[in-house]
């Protein structure tokens, strides 16, 4: 087992891991943001929500029916939420993610056509959490979106028939017999 000095001063490498991150992070909402100017030029309306709480939820997280990644968003983003998902079905969706030390930083949009309203979400979370999300919703192949505010009120939810977009590479993974 390797020494651990107590006195030892890593406030340097943990300020360089915390500054990519925020960079990353950063560059996440721009991308978003941009994405929806795209959209708007498009004659979309567009909502932009950057999540205050990221977290993968498998099967067996709690409600067994209830799986996916789970966007905690601020109250007051709450209100214009749940009237852009009410307002349409969102059939289409694309996700557009990156990685960066050991953590994913995920942006994803929910497209309307019909009201030509698009929803996009940013989140991060870390990838060593979503190992049995992702398996379990190969396996069951669809995934779910999951949008609530910090009080646990649930307000909305999407399905995805594809969740290679979210865990490029799920169905290589070797499974546990």
């Amino acid at each position: 087992m390797p020494d651990i000095d107590p006195d030892a001063d890593r406030t340097k490498e943990f300020d360089v891991d915390t500054d990519a991150l925020r960079n990353a992070w950063a560059a996440t909402r721009e991308d978003m943001d941009a994405l929806a100017t795209e959209y708007e030029k498009g004659g979309w309306e567009t909502l932009t929500i950057a999540a205050g709480d990221t977290a993968p939820e498998p099967p067996d997280a709690g409600d067994e029916d209830r799986f996916g990644l789970s966007h905690v968003i601020p109250d007051n983003r709450a209100e214009a939420f749940t009237e852009a998902h009410a307002a349409g079905e969102f059939p289409r969706y694309d996700v557009f993610r990156n990685e960066d030390d050991g953590w994913v930083f995920v942006v994803t949009v929910f497209l309307d056509p019909d009201s030509e309203t698009a929803i996009l979400i940013a989140g991060t979370y870390e990838r060593h959490l979503s190992a049995e999300l992702a398996q379990a919703a190969s396996e069951a192949d669809e995934m779910y979106t999951h949008v609530q505010t910090l009080d646990g009120t649930q307000l909305g939810s999407f399905r995805h028939d594809d969740p290679e977009k979210f865990f490029p590479g799920a169905d290589a993974v070797p499974r546990d017999e």
